[in-house]
This record gives structure tokens, sequence and C-alpha cells, in this order.
């Protein structure tokens, strides 16, 4: 056959030749593609694809450059970024210094309501060097100064003529920088986004990544069983049960401790939860390990404190809090509690996470059996927040929070957060800590912020304001045939752009 009708038949049947896509599954339908305004999981999720911070997390959970390209502080206040030239938004317009100041001034806008605005709360000011250099100016020291520059920077020539930013199309049209664009935004809630050819690192191998809206999780694990989709998670219970050696054979299963703990807080300004005696005896009467087992099939770990380990914030020496029945026993006499006169409380949580149901009641028959009398409340998410987490009407609360590679203790921790609103839900006081956070605050080394949190750890494991119990493990299968992939303590996402999938 002639060269040139090979080569008229092979042009024929391009249009034909399926993409490289990467299929993935949403359980929402996302609100807002902005980085300001993304506070939904969803949104979140389409919204790193399509946007750049200055600096981001590297696989060992190092700050590294994104859009910038390195940094300095001029005084322990003034840091300056020296930024990336030659990188494009998706409109092909430059990238520059501007966009920087932009984006701060409108996080600070009294148009745009956003919960990322208090991540600025030590900015006094953005300035303008030159087109590629730009100072943040802090009101202090702090050691958050670089992280908080994670946040993704949107597009001056896009945004400064935009009236009202929470409404704004641009919300659901957006432009970046990010290795992937936007291509379709459907109604029924399929997200398709396609490769940006001029990414600055370079274009990503995957040239469309499909997310599939499917809102149910029994769908989304049959449709991960019936491999039409390449990255999933599993519950404990699913890869202990529900999967077979072929589902193995087609995934990589990928287990790693996850970004979140679950905890039995106390609510301090109740008289019997201030005798540190009694705390004690409910940490030692629960048996961390056998919930663990019980819940999720040992796929998780037992969590010793507040901030997440492999972290600067974690003591290499945690403490452990040993399961010991008897001496739960002898505290509970010691405060006063016996047979005749025994402790008596509620654990009160939300009715929607039935894991965390299911721990309450392992909780609740491991105290009876030091004596311990427990009823357990249980709600809808909205009513639970609403009657009882706001306004601290509760004993005790079974709960989780998420944790950061750098953490922030001010909000859960500090008594100035015992308020209205606040995050301190236990009502928990102490000086020492007060004055550690406080500190750290306005350190720029981080090996003195990570000085001063692992004393706030042992600190607050010391006083047990609350019990904490276990970290889930995060159970992710990835298609086999893609690579490379690199689990990593930010996940195996971090290097997306290199993978490969024939």
């Amino acid at each position: 056959m002639p060269r040139y009708t090979i080569l008229f038949l092979w042009l024929l049947a391009m249009p034909f030749l399926e993409a490289s896509t990467l299929h993935l599954s949403l359980g929402a339908n996302p609100s807002r593609i902005n980085p300001l305004l993304a506070t939904d999981s969803a949104s979140g999720e389409i919204t790193n694809w399509i946007f750049n911070g200055l600096v981001k997390f590297d696989k060992n959970g190092t700050i590294v450059g994104d859009l910038a390209e390195s940094w300095e502080f001029m005084t322990p206040t003034i840091l300056r970024f020296h930024l990336r030239r030659g990188v494009t938004w998706h409109d092909h317009e430059p990238f520059g210094a501007e966009d920087v100041a932009f984006t701060f001034h409108l996080s600070q806008s009294k148009k745009l309501f956003t919960p990322y605005s208090s991540e600025f709360r030590y900015v006094d000011d953005v300035r303008v060097i030159d087109p590629y250099t730009v100072d943040v100016i802090y009101k202090k020291p702090y050691y958050k100064s670089l992280s908080i520059w994670m946040m993704g920077i949107v597009p001056q020539h896009i945004w400064r003529h935009v009236k009202d930013p929470m409404t704004s199309v641009h919300n659901r049209q957006p432009i970046g920088t990010g290795p992937y664009k936007l291509e379709n935004l459907s109604l029924s809630g399929d997200v398709i986004l396609e490769a940006n050819k001029n990414y600055f690192e370079h274009p990503p191998h995957i040239e469309k990544i499909h997310y599939h809206f499917i809102p149910d999780p029994t769908t989304q694990f049959m449709t991960l069983k019936a491999r039409e989709l390449d990255v999933g998670s599993l519950t404990p219970l699913q890869i202990e049960k529900q999967i077979d050696h072929s589902f193995r054979d087609y995934y990589r299963i990928v287990s790693m401790p996850g970004h979140g703990y679950t905890y039995l807080g106390f609510n301090l300004k109740r008289k019997k939860f201030q005798d540190t005696r009694v705390r004690r005896a409910i940490d030692m009467a629960i048996d961390k390990k056998t919930l663990i087992d019980i819940l999720f099939f040992s796929h998780a770990k037992v969590c010793r404190g507040p901030f997440m380990p492999g972290t600067f914030a974690y003591p290499e020496d945690a403490p452990e809090s040993p399961y010991d029945p008897q001496r739960a026993k002898a505290l509970l006499a010691e405060a006063g509690y016996d047979a005749s006169h025994p402790l008596t409380f509620t654990i009160s949580t939300n009715a929607n996470n039935a894991t965390r149901l299911y721990a309450a009641q392992i909780i609740q028959y491991q105290l009876g059996k030091v004596g311990v009398k427990v009823k357990i409340r249980a709600m809808e998410w909205q009513a639970f927040l609403n009657t009882v987490v706001t306004p601290r009407r509760f004993d005790a609360i079974l709960l989780g929070w998420s944790l950061g590679l750098i953490p922030d203790a001010y909000p859960l921790w500090h008594s100035e957060s015992d308020k209205l609103g606040g995050f301190n839900l236990a009502g928990y006081h102490n000086d020492d800590v007060d004055r550690l956070i406080k500190e750290a605050e306005h350190q720029t080394d981080i090996k003195e912020v990570g000085r001063r949190y692992k004393k706030i750890f042992k600190t607050i494991v010391r006083d047990k304001p609350y019990v904490f119990l276990y970290i889930p493990d995060s159970i992710t299968v990835v298609n086999r045939k893609i690579h490379p992939i690199e689990p990593s303590i930010v996940g195996i996402m971090h290097n997306q752009i290199d993978w490969i999938k024939p």
C-alpha cells in the first residue's frame, strides 16, 4: 500500500482514537471552582487540578516552590517571593506578581465571604516589587507565613471587573495555571478536565480526567468492581470481605495512615470531668486496639495525640495510654465512684456516621466493665451541630478532626477559642499551652515551632481533655496499568502529571 494512502487512513482514524483518560468518581456536585470559595470536598478536588499556589508540599511533606521559584525572608516580617517566569493562564495571558497581590486583596474583600480569609489574618499587605517579585508584609512574625501561600492564585485580568464574586460565572468557568483545565461541567454532575499543554512543569501524560458523578458509595464500589474507574477508595469491610483475586489482580492496593482522627471529648465545664483522675480512668478503660480490630479489621492506628504522626509537631517519644481496667477502677474509687455511686454520663455523636455510632456502643460496653454507666445520644448531623455541639450541651462527644502536615493548635486548644462558634469544644484551658501556641505562631524557624508543638502535644495528652482513639487508614486502589505510583505522606496524586496510562 502506498505510503500516502497509509497516512491518509491514519488521519481519518484519528478522531476515533480515544485519548488517554483517567477515570475517577465524584460524590457531590462542585459548587464553586475557585480556590477562595471551594469549601466543599468536591469543589476543592476539582479546584486543585486547575489552580496553583505559590508553594506546595512535595512527596516528603516538605514545602517546595510551585508558582514561586524561590523565596527569602528579608526581615522576620517581610517574605519575598521570586516567581516563575513564562507561566501562562489557561487563556494564554501571562501570570505575574499583580495576580498574587490581587488574589490577596480579593480574599479580604467585603464582597467575598470565605473562611480562608482568616489564613491571612497576620498579613498587613502584599506589594509588587516588579513583574516577577512580590513582598508579603506581615504584622508580626508568623510560623505559617509560607504555608498559607498554598492557596490557589486567581487571574487579575479575569476577576478585577467582577462585581459580585460570589455569583460570578467564573466560579463555574475557571481559568487557572494548573496542569488541567475545565473541558466540561455537565448538568448530570460529570466533570471532564483536559491536560494543559502549556503547563510550566510539563504537560500531563494523561490527556483527560473524567470524574463520574456517583453520589452513592455502594454504586461507587460496584463501578470500581466493574473496572470502570482507575482510582477509588475502599472501606476496611470491602477490602477484607467483598473483593476477590481478580479485583486484586486489576488494582494495586495502597494503604496509608489517614489524615484524620476520632476522639472522645469531655465537657470540662461539667464538674465530673474536672477531676483528672476521672478522665484518666476513662482513657485506661477503653481498649483502643480492640476498637480498631472490630471497627476497621485492623486497618487503623491508635491515635496518641492531637498532631499528625511523621510531622515536625509529633514527638519521637509520643506517650502511650495503656489499656489498664484495674488501674481505671482504682482511679474511679479515688475520685469517689463505686458500685453504689457509679460514674454516669452520656456520649453524644452524629447518627449519620455508622462507624462512630458503633464505636460509641463498644466504648459503652468497655466502660461498663469498670462500673461506668454510659448512655448514647445520636442525632442527625445538622441538629447535632445546632443543639449539642455549638451550645456545648453535652457530657462527652464522639467526633473527629482532620490532621494537617502543618498543624494550627490555636483553633482547638487555645483558651481564646473557648467561645461560641470556636472549636475548643472541650473548654480546655492551660496557661502553658496558651503561651506555647502564641510563641510558636510568631516563629519563622519551623524547628523552633516544632520544639514548642511537641511540648503542646505532651501537655494535652497528659491533661486528657480528649481520649484520642484512632486514625483510620486511607485505602486507595489504582489501576495496575498506571505508573509510576509513589505513595507518600501526602497521598498518591502528588506526581500525577508523570503518570502514564497505556
